[in-house]
């Protein structure tokens, strides 16, 4: 799932937007995600959003990185 999709939901301004696409597709880079409609993307999607409002992480890399430990996937 594109995570586009769920923060268009949401008020966010165009720079939290990129920064939050960015992160996302470093995660799934990282994670050797490539389909787009595995479930697991969409855990990916919603732990980034949830990172991001939580943990205030402005660099797309370290809210990649943390995103990573939270999911806990080798």
């Amino acid at each position: 799932m594109p995570i586009n999709r769920l923060i268009a939901q949401g008020s966010l301004d165009r720079p939290e937007i990129e920064r939050l696409e960015k992160a996302y597709d470093i995660t799934l880079k990282a994670l050797c995600l490539v389909d787009r409609n595995d479930p697991l993307t969409e855990l990916v999607a919603r732990k980034i959003i949830r990172i991001s409002g939580t943990a205030g992480i402005a660099d797309p890399a370290q809210l990649s990185a943390r995103a990573i430990k939270e999911l806990d996937i080798p």
